[in-house]
């Protein structure tokens, strides 16, 4: 199945309230509303997104109070990753603990299934690391995923992220530990990598 935010132009944007907040080569952001729970749900019950974010279905109910209480959260900013120009959506993307004092946060990245694997997760990476280091006064962003999700690792490191450490069983799912890979990406290392900024675009 694929999901499109039906949108003719930026006036109708305006005006439906569901504006693309950040665009960047080939996708947008667009900030996730309460209304967004059952396609993040159908997302997360994905059994291959499941093992390899370390999550497990919970009900559209429980996302729809995740959604509404995340958005209280200073601390957290969630988007629909969309694709230009069209604005089918492809997936997911927050930044997480955000700390002003320090300049940190984490990053957190899920697409659905039928988009996974065509470049879609580098893009919407990219897009939010611009976000961070361009707008934001953040100076060190980290990513924490299975050691054994060969995907999201690849897309870390096309995205300029240093793998820094593993976080031994530091997860459970499925009855089993799961080693922890931790990424992360500073400023200085943002600022030296030679590629199109989101704003160029």
């Amino acid at each position: 199945m694929t999901d499109a935010i039906d949108y003719a132009d930026d006036e109708r944007e305006s005006e439906s309230g569901r504006q693309i907040v950040w665009r960047a080569r080939s996708v947008g952001l667009v900030a996730v509303e309460t209304d967004d729970a059952e396609l993040l749900h159908r997302w997360r019950s994905d059994p291959v997104a499941a093992h390899e974010i370390g999550i497990w279905p919970r009900s559209v109910t429980a996302m729809r109070e995740r959604i509404e209480r995340d958005g209280d959260d200073d601390d957290r900013d969630d988007f629909l990753v969309v694709l230009l120009p069209d604005r089918t959506t492809v997936g997911h993307i927050a930044l997480s603990g955000q700390d002003i004092v320090n300049g940190s946060a984490r990053i957190e990245l899920m697409l659905a299934p039928e988009h996974r694997g065509r470049g879609h997760g580098r893009h919407a990476l990219d897009a939010l690391v611009d976000l961070a280091f361009g707008e934001l006064p953040m100076h060190r962003l980290t990513a924490r995923t299975h050691t054994d999700n060969a995907p999201a690792l690849a897309v870390l490191s096309g995205s300029g992220f240093v793998r820094e450490g593993v976080s031994r069983s530091a997860c459970l799912h499925r009855g089993r530990r799961h080693d922890l890979a931790v990424s992360s990406l500073l400023r200085t290392e943002w600022e030296a990598l030679d590629r199109p900024r989101a704003w160029d675009a």
